[in-house]
């Protein structure tokens, strides 16, 4: 089960936000977890620490340099257990829930966060093992989408969560998105709450629930509806 989180980041200030923040903050502080950063400025040569250049060829923006940053990976590397290096970049495998539940079965993550147009393709051909991300979408840097990703998996380490089957009932976990959620007052504004929550009749409920979340999941992702193969929505919407 994961116990350490490494991150090499230009912006190591990024990630210790983390450390005070909810269930990530939770996690680290009661020691289920450790983060580390590693910064490639700290492995730059020179007066300015600089750790980006033009690219060969033209073009616009720069490219961070391949040796401060495979320094920062292999200084992480030896710092703990074996452990795959990850890059976040768009052009990564798009992270689901299951490749989460994966992750986070691991003992170990290293995340290189890149920034700029990019980093080296030298450093990706000799040090990293694997890339994703979060969507199809161009960020500033790999940084929030690390977030995305320790957020995620440390939902999945037991004991971060409050009650343990949150995570096993959240959307995706079961193929489908999740069902609508109701909290006081009964009323609201003209609309109340599904009576079927208020009948004390747990099968019932459990019912609903999964009709619910077939009903959004066809709505919403038919994509995610196909794939589970429920092409007739279990009927209770009551």
């Amino acid at each position: 089960m994961l116990s350490r989180i490494d991150v090499i980041t230009l912006f190591p200030e990024w990630v210790h936000g983390l450390r005070e923040l909810g269930l990530t903050g939770r996690a680290i502080a009661d020691g289920r977890v450790e983060l580390h950063c590693w910064n490639p400025r700290d492995h730059a040569a020179g007066a300015h620490k600089s750790v980006d250049d033009r690219p060969y060829g033209g073009g616009p923006g720069m490219v961070m340099r391949p040796e401060p940053l495979a320094q920062a990976i292999e200084a992480a590397k030896l710092a703990g257990v074996p452990a795959r290096v990850g890059c976040l970049t768009p052009q990564g495998r798009r992270l689901d829930q299951a490749a989460v539940r994966a992750l986070a079965g691991r003992e170990r993550l290293i995340l290189v966060c890149g920034r700029y147009e990019g980093i080296d393709e030298r450093v990706v051909e000799a040090l990293v093992d694997e890339e994703w991300s979060i969507g199809d979408c161009v960020l500033s840097g790999g940084e929030p989408a690390a977030a995305v990703m320790i957020d995620a998996v440390l939902r999945l380490v037991p004991g971060v969560l409050g009650h343990e089957l949150s995570a096993e009932q959240d959307s995706f976990s079961g193929g489908l998105l999740d069902c609508p959620h109701y909290t006081r007052p009964e009323s609201w504004r003209g609309l109340d709450v599904p009576p079927v929550l208020l009948s004390g009749d747990h099968a019932r409920i459990e019912r609903w629930r999964r009709a619910q979340a077939i009903e959004r999941t066809r709505q919403r992702r038919p994509d995610l509806h196909d794939e589970a193969g429920l092409s007739e929505p279990e009927r209770d919407k009551r």
